[in-house]
């Protein structure tokens, strides 16, 4: 789907400096058996660019479990899954981490988990858990690609900020929107499947042909759009960026608090919630993984409250348990969706190509 991810809002977080960790631990080999016959220590993550965890975190779960963890990025979602279909069975980890539901129909049709019923799962909401029947993936994250807008701009030109949709093709809001391109971005096909759900089959396409007319600007993925075109974030106003609207995260404006030195007392961004598409990331154990007891074990780890409430402040995304908290910092400053705009997998599983092409044509040209 993509460029480099957050999730959830992973690409944010990857761009905004988070460290990421490429291993915690030991030297162990991933595998069932090591070379003198004694089970693997070593349990190997499978994951896109912008995976974040702190070192605390997976120390305990070593602790906890004896297992090691190695992170094996792959580049963004789309791309670190094209490698898992073409290793089906052969993969090149245990457990496989950042599959959302805008490729989760692909992922499943190509056969490349093992079913496993995590232990824990019966915390996690009801409504994120999209393989519930066969349990091939266990929900991690999740979180809402929305419109951002620059609270300066607004009160400077004494101009309501959108707040959906409909009003973002308002003369008023003529040539202030950047967004990413479809077929490059994870957040942009998210805008896309927004509207889709939105303004329905029929719909969507004249929706883009008014937007394109009143002015919207499409870069080739979030980096571009967020840090050098948006006037509201740290790097666009270094850049004078001259757009003051731009598709990102509902967990954007608490990122602009957490790394702003010194941290403001209030977020110089906000969202527009009617422009939400929500985004949940998912985890699966990989058929023909090696250490199968320690990708359980990891799957496991990845629903309970410790690692859950480490999730926003590294990868800037939602919890999916029920009784993890957020940080102060998401509750002050981020923002929850005033509607609710989701695709069912499997729809756009079948239509996801066609709809690119068809906005590609519409929009691009």
């Amino acid at each position: 789907m993509s460029s480099t991810k957050k999730l959830a809002a992973s690409a944010l977080a990857a761009a905004l400096g988070v460290s990421t960790l490429a291993a915690c631990g030991g030297k162990s080999d991933s595998g069932s058996k090591s070379d003198g016959g004694t089970k693997s220590k070593t349990v190997t993550l499978v994951s896109h660019d912008s995976f974040a965890a702190s070192d605390a975190v997976l120390k305990e779960f070593t602790a906890q479990t004896g297992y090691t963890v190695k992170v094996l990025k792959s580049g963004d979602a789309g791309a670190a899954l094209n490698q898992e279909i073409l290793t089906k069975g052969s993969p090149r980890g245990d457990v496989f981490f950042g599959v959302d539901n805008t490729l989760l129909s692909r992922a499943l049709d190509n056969g490349i988990f093992t079913p496993y019923t995590a232990k824990g799962l019966d915390r996690v909401a009801a409504d994120v858990q999209l393989d519930k029947d066969k349990h091939r993936v266990t929900p991690i994250d999740s979180g809402d690609i929305c419109v951002n807008y620059d609270k300066k701009y607004f009160a400077d030109k004494k101009l309501t900020p959108p707040s959906s949709f409909d009003d973002l093709i308002k003369p008023e809001y003529k040539n202030l929107l950047v967004t990413e391109n479809v077929a490059t971005s994870s957040p942009g096909l998210g805008f896309l499947l927004g509207s889709i759900a939105k303004y329905g089959d029929e719909g969507w396409q004249d929706y883009w042909k008014k937007l394109k007319a009143n002015g919207v600007k499409v870069d080739d993925g979030w980096e571009q759009a967020y840090n050098q075109d948006f006037s509201g974030s740290a790097g666009g106003k270094k850049a004078k960026a001259e757009r003051p609207l731009v598709v990102s995260y509902a967990s954007s404006p608490p990122a602009e608090v957490v790394y702003a030195k010194p941290q403001p007392t209030e977020a110089p961004t906000a969202v527009a919630t009617g422009t939400c598409f929500r985004q949940t990331e998912f985890a699966g154990l990989l058929k023909g993984a090696k250490n199968e007891a320690g990708g359980k074990a990891l799957l496991d780890f990845l629903i309970t409250k410790k690692f859950q409430e480490d999730m926003p402040l590294n990868m800037f995304v939602n919890p999916v348990v029920k009784d993890a908290a957020l940080p102060e910092v998401f509750t002050k400053f981020g923002a929850a969706s005033s509607e609710k705009h989701d695709v069912a997998p499997d729809k756009i599983s079948k239509n996801r190509e066609q709809w690119v092409k068809t906005w590609s044509s519409l929009v691009l040209k």
